[in-house]
């Protein structure tokens, strides 16, 4: 991968694609909130040592097949390993993830590897993780280091039995403790319910897994879909899916929370949308549905089922990245403080169905949350407008793919 900034390329072998960079994307994770800063697919369907940086706002740029949606669709694989998921339900069609030239071994065994790295208060934590797709899906290695050291590695020594052998840093009476872990999950995630963090090298170890794990968990994947968000829906709990489907719902939940917050969602949407607007709202309908309403300051409330497509991607990425993980669809570490826990946003096809003008509010929008720490994004753009657009925004890092 090439990794560049604006003023000197600087190559690097191998590469799957290359970065514009404002400068120091990764310190701004370290003060507090854990996040993700780098991407790796060592071996995972069209990428090989592919490096992606991730500052708290990315976009992936390329044309249609260099691999945006593939990477995103890593991170989201990793984000649901760290929240205990089990292998087959993140990887239904796993042969889809192996490197398509990838031939078998003697024992017919094919598999992937992916990984990342987290910062955070313990300082840069990296995992990554190798799953053998054929014969059969399971986890067959894995390691987390910091600090230059091994934290946790396991590796498949009984292809017979359906556990990996784990080996963890202790620092006590014996360097490292030793046993079995399923193959079916990250061993990562377990760690919390095998380490007891009696020994500082213990307590290192569950440091650095929970600030991966906590870096993964507020993972919120979205992906808008007008025709659903078109319609009432009934009114819940008022927690955002990833198809924005319930907007209307939660539009009647955070309008009467957060002032300052649907202040700047107005704002937004009158950036963003075609004729005035007052106000974004919702009505009740009397059969415990609601619908949502652009006021347009005269009296006149056009339903949101009357707008264009772009219109309703544009508000559902601006409702989001003004919110947080109260309020979307996502498992936040319960028992991290608030003030801890951050909220990654990914974004296939960011720019889908957007004129220029609603990419470049959007982006700027990005940018602005992406200062504040709590709010991070990974995007995927294609349209040449739209990566020229982000291309000259402040703050925010490019990586071109495919290149």
């Amino acid at each position: 991968m090439t990794v560049s900034s604006p003023s000197t390329p600087r190559p690097r072998p191998r590469s799957a694609s290359r970065t514009a960079a404002a400068p120091g994307p990764a310190a701004a994770a370290r003060p507090g909130r854990p996040g993700i800063v780098e991407l790796r697919l060592s071996a995972f369907a069209g990428h090989r040592a592919a490096v992606l940086p991730l500052g708290p706002v990315t976009f992936l740029a390329g044309r249609s097949g260099s691999g945006k949606s593939t990477a995103l669709r890593a991170f989201e694989a990793l984000a649901r390993l760290g929240g205990g998921a089990v292998l087959h339900e993140v990887f239904p069609e796993p042969v889809a993830c192996v490197p398509e030239r990838a031939r078998p071994d003697a024992q017919r065994r094919r598999g992937f590897r992916i990984g990342c790295t987290a910062d955070g208060p313990e300082g840069p934590v990296r995992l990554d993780v190798a799953v053998q797709a054929e014969p059969e899906l399971r986890v067959v290695g894995e390691r987390l280091t910091g600090g230059g050291q091994v934290l946790l590695e396991t590796a498949l020594r009984d292809p017979g039995r359906p556990v990996v052998q784990a080996a963890w840093h202790t620092a006590g009476s014996a360097p490292v403790t030793r046993g079995p872990l399923p193959d079916d999950r990250l061993g990562t995630a377990l760690l919390p319910l095998r380490v007891a963090g009696r020994t500082d090298g213990q307590r290192r170890v569950l440091a650095a897994a929970e600030q991966m794990v906590v870096a993964l968990r507020s993972v919120f994947p979205c992906d808008p879909r007008p025709g659903a968000m078109r319609g009432p829906v009934p009114l819940g709990p008022g927690r955002l899916l990833r198809g924005c489907d319930n907007l209307a719902e939660v539009l009647w939940r955070t309008r009467t929370e957060c002032g300052r917050r649907h202040a700047r969602l107005v704002e937004a949407a009158r950036a963003g949308c075609a004729g005035p607007v007052a106000d974004v709202s919702a009505a009740p309908l009397g059969d415990g549905t609601v619908r949502a309403l652009l006021d347009r300051g005269d009296g006149t409330r056009t339903p949101l089922a009357l707008l264009g497509d772009g219109e309703l991607r544009y508000l559902a990425l601006a409702l989001v990245l003004l919110t947080g993980p109260g309020v979307l669809e996502v498992d936040p570490a319960g028992e991290v403080p608030a003030a801890l826990q951050g909220l990654t946003v990914l974004a296939d096809g960011f720019d889908r169905a957007l004129d220029a003008r609603q990419t470049r509010e959007l982006v700027r929008l990005s940018a602005h949350v992406g200062e504040r720490g709590h709010i991070r994004l990974v995007g995927a753009v294609g349209d040449a407008t739209a990566t020229a657009e982000v291309r000259g925004t402040h703050g925010v890092t490019v990586v071109e793919m495919g290149g």
